[in-house]
Formats: C-alpha cells, structure tokens, sequence
C-alpha cells in the first residue's frame, strides 16, 4: 500500500473581517479554439479593487469556453492539454446535439471537464498563484468568439 503524504502546520495565519467588495466583467476575444492568459486582467482589476487579502472569483458566463489555472512556461503544455480534450471529446463525435456544429457539444464536454469558474486567494494585493501558474480562458470552439468574464473580490 502507498503511504500518504504528510501535512505540515499552518503557515502566515491572518484572520479579519471583510470590508470590501469588488466587481466587473471582461470581454475576451478569442482568436478560436486555445488558450487565452487573462492572468494580467485579473491582476489589473486586484489592484483596481484595493483588496491586500481575500478571493477573487473568476467565472465565465458561456458553456462552450472555460476557464483554468495552468502552466504558464512552457507552451508545449497548453498544446497537450488540447490534444488530450480532443481525445476526451473529439469532434465529430456520436453526439445528440449538433445544431450548431460539430465543434459544439464537443466544447460542452470540454467546459464540463475544465470549469467555469475559480477562485484565487489574494495575499498582500496580488493574486496568491504558483511561480508557474496563470490564469487563462480556454476557447474550445473552433471560430473566435467574445467571451464575458466575471470578476468578483471580497476581502481586506
């Protein structure tokens, strides 16, 4: 039997109440089906809100595109990460629904795997993301679209 990891102690503990809020949308046009980093615009908008701690929430309002926290180095990962959905849900696929294309209820499997919302800690006034982690809207339909992001803050 594997053995489990071991957790370690609570690091940087800080407790307070919350006393600001924040909201907006961004439109993303995407070029077709990849991935587009929204990391600065969700950057920009932690610091538009003053929040120092908190979330941010970051939801995309459409059921053909989503949203994930990936590698931002190396592009051969996000290259990947598309061939292995074409896998999950290949186009052209024995689908019920096909009334806006083959690449439709393939993007609908897509955003069921991925998600369309997330949330990111804020520490100190910016995003609390890994060395390696960026923020991105995955299209997974085949032509452009204009995509509504979400972004709410609550914190300190």
């Amino acid at each position: 039997m594997r053995q489990a990891g071991k957790v370690g102690p609570l690091e940087g503990f800080s407790a307070g109440e919350v006393t600001r809020q924040a909201s907006a949308t961004v439109t993303v046009a995407t070029p077709g089906q990849g991935f587009t980093d929204i990391t600065d615009a969700v950057a920009a908008f932690v610091r538009e809100s003053g929040l120092r701690h908190g979330m941010v929430g970051v939801f995309c309002r459409h059921t053909s595109a989503s949203l994930t926290i990936q590698e931002n180095a190396d592009p051969d990962v996000r290259t990947d990460l598309m061939t292995a959905l074409d896998g999950f849900a290949p186009r052209h696929g024995h689908y019920v629904h096909g009334m806006e294309g083959p690449d439709d209820m393939p993007a609908h499997i897509r955003t069921m795997l991925t998600d369309s919302g997330l949330t990111v800690s804020l520490r100190d006034g910016r995003l609390a993301l890994g060395t390696w982690q960026g923020i991105y809207l995955i299209e997974h339909r085949d032509r452009g679209h204009r995509r509504e992001i979400v972004l709410s803050a609550l914190g300190r």
